[in-house]
């Protein structure tokens, strides 16, 4: 820390307004009331001169005088006024005092400035008072009777004394304020209202102005009703007779009790800033010495890189002396020589750029051995903003360093790490159910295995295939998604393998189909079920011997392409009915994923409902923190038939019609589910619709003698997939082979 620097921190404890100038006139610093009260910059203030933060009234005598100290190096002293932040203007006296060298040079100005606006107003308010109070004088000279009724009046203390000195008259509002009365304040009685010490010389100066018989100001303090001292200045007036003799002495008393502390204060802080000077002084001594201990490599340069001090630490780990390294003529024989010609840019750039900058680079030590330091350049200009000094730190930085080299090390490990444990894309749930469906993408990812995703409408299907893509080796290849259902049956031919030019009328030219644009990557068939009898006999080929051909084409193009499908269609009971091929469905499970319904992970919906929410919220740009209990019990009680994408939609328009930070639904949007009659047992609602699920399924496993799957078989009759029936008959522990019925029978 320099000396500048450790003045500064002196200067910001000081309390009041402290602003520091240069030889020359110029605002070099400023403590923080300074700043607080202007509610300005450094900058901003420098250029008072020009701006509106003193008086434009008072602005040319500031100048004057501030001109005038600069010019002869005396101390001056002016009242103006100064702009508040509000835009207020208050008085202040200003007080300026040189801080000169060994030489008796200036080195700069040190500017208290003190606030006398109670004293400023305490002044106008006797002027105006006077001014009425010589007033009423001229009118009443003639009229005793009269010239009380106006002083009692009169919002001063005021008061009236013969010409040898007694007391002939005090004001009402004098013996308010002092709580005497007038039989108690009469004659000299009035001394009894006066502080102890101040008596004796204000006695003193009332004999005087006695003699000389010359108009005058005493300063006393004056006891309040209450007991309480305050500073007033009395002010003493002669009223003469037509031959010039005295015929009485008029006075008023007006409180500067505010201006008094001022002055103290003023005084106090005069004393702190002479402390302060004599402790700046102290220290520039041990400035230099610190300066060389400080554990970095400092120095200083002039605008030209010519070299003018280096610290004591920077020429040790050089190994060099100050008069050597002022002597060097390359510096970068100390620069590691990978890094020599990046320093040489770096600083030419620095240098005709004029701004700071910082670059890392390795620096040789006197042992031989090289460590890394970050090293910043910071000009200083002058006045006229041409740089004069260049100050270079250099930190040693070569712990850091090591240490981002071991976390780059680390940090690939950790990504692989990160990509094991991470979530699924935009799937959100820690269900188990939905943990055993993130298991088996993670296993089946890394293959090129053809998966077969089955599940309700609504359930997530596309993003557990893109989630699949992401984590294969084909993630940097694209990935074609293509909606079965929604291709008119005519073209799906050609939307999955595309037609040559006139294959049918309208193929104008030739076209790719969605298996030439997923070529390296992904193509996921949505809606398999829907795909056509012909085109599912395409699709066999597709996957048995990896090539296929355009419409209206004989060429056989290679097809390097995953196949990931899905359908929400019991795929075995299509097979029965004769609508889907059995060896297509093979080819396609190969490995299945079932997408559980949202119904039996509801221990994800909070989850969901959250993420849902944060996502809406941040897209309409509102601020939602926090779920109303009954609508998250709503949530969590209805039986979303249309699964996540009906609670996507439910949140998503929620969020639009929310104006609150709580979030809420409208009941009406869920639709009542039907109540089921309530059996004699009294069972509780689980319980009756687990009891009625298992009576639904006996029933046709009864119906379809204990057959599972088929299109006389009991998953068909019920309308959900063989797995699904599968798993509720092993969690409701029923035997299926009671239904059964041997032939004979």
């Amino acid at each position: 820390m320099n000396s500048e620097e450790s003045f500064r921190l002196i200067v910001e404890t000081i309390p009041g307004l402290i602003a520091v100038m240069t030889a020359e006139g110029e605002v070099a610093h400023v403590n923080r009331p300074v700043l607080d009260y202007f509610g300005r910059t450094l900058e901003e203030l420098k250029e008072w001169g020009s701006t509106d933060a003193v008086h434009p009234v008072d602005l040319p005598g500031v100048v004057v005088a501030w001109q005038h100290a600069v010019e002869t190096g005396l101390p001056y002293e002016v009242e103006h006024r100064l702009r508040r932040a509000d835009g207020e203007y208050r008085w202040f006296v200003s007080r300026g005092l040189p801080l000169r060298d060994a030489d008796g040079q200036i080195v700069r100005w040190y500017n208290l400035l003190t606030d006398i606006h109670l004293r400023k107003q305490s002044e106008e308010t006797v002027q105006r008072s006077e001014a009425a109070l010589q007033k009423a004088f001229d009118e009443i000279k003639n009229s005793e009777a009269k010239l009380r009724q106006v002083i009692d009046a009169i919002p001063i203390l005021a008061w009236c004394n013969l010409p040898d000195g007694p007391n002939e008259f005090l004001n009402k509002r004098w013996h308010d304020y002092t709580g005497l009365a007038p039989e108690e304040s009469h004659g000299w009685g009035w001394q009894v209202a006066f502080h102890p010490e101040d008596l004796p010389p204000l006695m003193e100066k009332w004999r005087e102005l006695l003699i000389s018989g010359e108009p005058g100001e005493i300063e006393a303090r004056l006891r309040r009703f209450d007991g309480v001292y305050r500073w007033f200045l009395i002010s003493v007036e002669p009223l003469r007779d037509e031959a010039g003799r005295i015929v009485r002495w008029y006075g008023t008393s007006s409180d500067i009790d505010d201006r008094k502390q001022a002055e103290d204060r003023l005084r106090q802080e005069n004393v702190s800033l002479k402390r302060a000077e004599e402790k700046i002084r102290e220290q520039e001594a041990e400035l230099r010495q610190i300066l060389d201990f400080v554990p970095q490599l400092v120095r200083v340069f002039g605008p030209d890189h010519e070299r003018i001090y280096a610290n004591r630490v920077g020429l040790d780990y050089l190994g060099v002396s100050l008069e050597e390294w002022r002597q060097i003529r390359d510096m970068c024989r100390f620069v590691h020589p990978d890094d020599g010609n990046r320093m040489r840019a770096f600083f030419d750039r620095a240098r005709s750029t004029g701004a700071a900058c910082e670059l890392e680079l390795r620096l040789r030590k006197a042992d031989g051995s090289y460590r890394w330091f970050l090293v910043r350049y910071n000009p200083v200009c002058d006045n006229k903003g041409q740089i004069i000094r260049w100050y270079v730190a250099g930190t040693d930085i070569e712990d850091r360093k090591q240490a981002e080299e071991r976390l780059q090390r680390e940090n690939v490990a950790l990504r692989e790490e990160i990509d094991k444990t991470s979530m699924f894309e935009e799937i959100v749930g820690t269900s188990p159910a939905l943990k055993t469906v993130l298991s088996h993408i993670s296993k089946v990812a890394a293959s090129n295995l053809t998966v077969l995703i089955t599940g309700e409408t609504g359930t997530g299907k596309e993003l557990v295939a893109r989630a699949i893509h992401r984590r294969s080796v084909r993630a940097l290849r694209p990935f074609v998604s293509v909606n079965c259902a929604a291709m008119p049956r005519d073209l799906v031919s050609s939307e999955l393998f595309g037609h040559e030019q006139g294959a049918f009328t309208g193929a104008t030219r030739q076209r790719l189909g969605r298996f030439e644009l997923a070529n390296g990557g992904t193509i996921f068939l949505d809606e398999i079920g829907e795909l056509p009898a012909e085109t599912q006999i395409a699709l066999l080929r597709v996957l048995q011997e990896h090539e296929f051909e355009r419409v209206g084409g004989s060429r056989r193009i290679r097809a390097d392409v995953r196949v990931i499908a899905a359908t929400n269609r019991d795929l075995q009971a299509a097979i029965s009915a004769g609508s889907f091929r059995r060896d297509l469905f093979y080819r396609l499970n190969v490995f299945p994923i079932e997408i559980p319904p949202l119904r039996e992970r509801r221990q994800d919906i909070l989850l969901l409902v959250e993420y849902f929410i944060d996502r809406y919220a941040r897209k309409a740009g509102k601020n939602i923190t926090s779920v109303e209990k009954k609508t998250l019990q709503l949530l969590e009680a209805y039986a979303w038939p249309g699964n996540i994408r009906e609670l996507q939609n439910v949140i998503e328009r929620s969020v639009i019609l929310c104006e609150t930070e709580i979030f809420s639904i409208d009941e009406s949007w869920l639709p009542k589910q039907p109540s089921l009659a309530e059996p004699k047992s009294q069972m509780e609602l689980p319980e009756r619709l687990l009891a009625q699920e298992k009576e639904m399924i006996e029933a046709a496993l009864k119906e379809s003698r204990g057959r599972i799957f088929g299109p006389t078989g009991a998953a068909a009759k019920l309308g959900i997939p063989r797995s699904t029936l599968e798993s509720k008959i092993r969690s409701l522990k029923i035997n299926k082979n009671h239904f059964r019925i041997s032939p004979e029978t």
